[in-house]
């Protein structure tokens, strides 16, 4: 299942005011149920770096979600850490994994 986008700003606000919070080194990841499909933002701020440090982690996180087997009816964010940008690949998915495991966001898993 492909995921869509978050776009507007009142989803993002709905998602971090009722959703569910875990928080990693590297990344911050809510979820909130939605009666929807999947729904997934990405949210790279400039305390990462400049413009290309920031499209680089944010293409990174957004091919990890691509490949990870996420739950469906779910909106998602997914905040990066000024420390985000130091991060392999590898490291943001160990760690989104992680959290979004936490959450219970991924298929056949519930909430820890």
């Amino acid at each position: 299942m492909k995921p869509q986008r978050l776009r507007s700003d009142r989803d993002f606000q709905r998602v971090y005011a009722e959703g569910a919070r875990r928080a990693g080194k590297l990344l911050v990841a809510y979820r909130c149920p939605a009666e929807q499909a999947l729904r997934v933002g990405v949210v790279v701020g400039r305390r990462v770096g400049k413009a290309v440090a920031r499209n680089r982690v944010r293409r990174r996180l957004r091919e990890i979600l691509r490949q990870l087997p996420l739950a469906g009816a779910q909106d998602l964010v997914v905040t990066a850490r000024a420390q985000a940008a130091g991060a392999s690949f590898w490291e943001l998915r160990e760690e989104l994994w992680g959290l979004l495991k936490e959450l219970g966001a991924l298929r056949g898993e519930g909430p820890a």
